[in-house]
C-alpha cells in the first residue's frame, strides 16, 4: 500500500519515468488493432444512422404493456414494411414510451398509423407523437458536417504549425484522425445510433484531443530549448515530456469525463433522456481516445518524424530508462546533492539551464565550496 501512495505520489508530482517512445510499438499495436476492427465493422454492418440521416417516421406511443409484435401488427395492417421496422422502449423517470421508426411514407399513411397506435394504447390521438424527415434534409446535414470537419482540420493545422511547427501539426492531426476513427468504429461495433447531437459530439472531442496533443507539444518544445546545449536524442526530450505533463493529461480527462459519465447515467439510464445517451457516449469516447492518442500515437509519431534531424541524428538510438532519466529530469540521488550543495553555497537553481553529466556536476560542486577565511597577519 505503501508503494502504491508512493507511485501515485510521482506521478502527480511529475517524477515518473516511463518509456513511452520505447514501447511506441505496443502503443500503436493497441491503435492499429482497435482502428482496423472498426473498419471491418463499417464495411460489414455499416453505421446506424437515425432517422434524421437516413429520412423516415417515427411515432412514439406511451408503451403500457405494448411489446415490439403488437407495433409489427399496427404496421401490417396499414401496409406497411415491418420487417425493416426500428422498435425502441425509452424508459424515462415516470412511463416508458415505444418508439417506432420506418421508412418515409405518405401523410396518409402516417396519420392512419398514428390513429391506430393510439387506439392500442388506448390513449388519445394527441398523446401518440409523429416525426416525419426527407432523406434530402439528412445528406444536407451529412454534407455540412463532412465540411465542417475538414475545416477545422485545416485551419488547427495551419495554427500548429504557425505556433509550433509543421511536424508536429502533421503529428497532432494523425491523432486527432485517429481518435475520429475510433469513435465510430466504436459506434459501429456496438451498433450505437448515430444522431445530429453524435455529430457534435465528434467535432467537441476533436477540441479535448487537440488540447492534449498541444499541452505535450508545448513541453517538448520548451525542453528542446532547454537540452539545446547538451547532446540528447529526441527520443529522451520526448519521454521527459510526456512524464512532466502525464498527471496533467489525467486530471482534465478525468474532471471533464466525470460530468459526461453523471449525464450517461443520470440523464440516459435514469430519465430516459436518448439524445443524452447520443451526445454523451461520443464525448465518452472521444475523451479517452483523445488522452490516449496524445501519449501514444502523437508523442511517438512526431519522435519519428524529428529523430532524424541533424541536431538529433547521431543520438537517436539512445534512448534513456531508469535511473538515467531521472537523472535527465533532474530526480536522481546526483541531481538532489548538487542541488543541495548550490543551495549550502548561496548558488540559484535554474532550471533552463542544460542538464549536465555527472562528472561536471561533481566538479562544480567542487568548484563552488565557500572561500576559506584569510589566516591574519602577524
Amino acid at each position: 500500500m505503501k508503494t502504491f501512495f508512493s507511485s501515485f505520489g510521482r506521478l502527480y508530482r511529475g517524477e515518473t519515468t516511463f518509456d513511452f517512445i520505447g514501447k511506441r510499438i505496443f502503443g500503436m499495436t493497441i491503435s492499429l488493432v482497435i482502428v482496423l476492427a472498426g473498419a471491418v465493422s463499417l464495411v460489414v454492418q455499416r453505421l446506424e444512422l437515425g432517422i434524421d440521416f437516413r429520412g423516415g417516421v417515427a411515432w412514439e406511443v406511451p408503451a403500457g404493456s405494448l411489446t415490439d409484435q403488437d407495433a409489427r401488427n399496427v404496421l401490417d395492417a396499414n401496409n406497411v414494411e415491418a420487417s425493416n421496422a426500428k422498435i425502441q422502449f425509452l424508459t424515462g423517470s415516470e412511463l416508458q414510451v415505444m418508439r417506432v421508426q420506418v421508412g418515409d411514407q405518405p401523410e396518409a399513411v402516417r396519420l392512419a398509423v398514428q390513429k391506430s397506435f393510439a387506439e392500442l394504447a388506448k390513449v388519445e390521438v394527441e398523446e401518440v407523437s409523429v416525426a416525419s424527415v426527407s432523406s434530402s434534409w439528412g445528406r444536407s446535414i451529412t454534407e455540412k458536417a463532412i465540411r465542417a470537419l475538414i475545416a477545422f482540420f485545416v485551419i488547427v493545422s495551419l495554427y500548429i504549425s504557425w505556433r509550433l511547427e509543421w511536424k508536429m501539426a502533421i503529428a497532432a492531426f494523425v491523432a486527432m484522425v485517429h481518435d475520429v476513427l475510433i469513435s465510430v468504429g466504436v459506434y459501429s461495433l456496438f451498433g450505437f445510433e448515430v444522431t445530429p447531437a453524435t455529430v457534435v459530439a465528434f467535432l467537441t472531442i476533436l477540441g479535448y484531443s487537440l488540447y492534449d496533443t498541444v499541452v505535450v507539444f508545448d513541453r517538448v518544445q520548451e525542453n528542446a530549448e532547454k537540452f539545446a546545449t547538451s547532446r540528447q536524442s529526441f527520443a529522451n526530450i520526448a519521454n521527459i515530456s510526456t512524464n512532466e505533463v502525464l498527471a496533467r493529461s489525467l486530471n482534465t480527462t478525468l474532471s471533464s469525463a466525470l460530468p459526461v459519465v453523471s449525464l450517461l447515467v443520470v440523464g440516459s439510464f435514469m430519465l430516459g433522456a436518448k439524445s443524452l445517451e447520443e451526445f454523451a457516449v461520443a464525448l465518452l469516447v472521444g475523451m479517452l481516445a483523445g488522452t490516449y492518442s496524445s501519449i501514444f500515437v502523437a508523442v511517438p509519431l512526431l519522435d519519428l518524424l524529428k529523430r532524424d534531424e541533424p541536431r538529433y541524428r547521431p543520438y537517436k538510438n539512445q534512448i534513456a530508462t531508469g535511473s538515467a532519466m531521472s537523472e535527465l529530469m533532474g530526480l536522481g540521488e546526483n541531481s538532489r546533492t548538487i542541488a543541495a550543495s548550490s543551495a549550502t553555497s548561496g548558488l540559484a537553481t535554474d532550471a533552463s539551464q542544460p542538464v549536465l553529466n555527472t562528472t561536471e556536476k561533481r566538479v562544480t560542486a567542487v568548484l563552488t565550496h565557500p572561500p576559506r577565511p584569510r589566516k591574519k597577519r602577524r
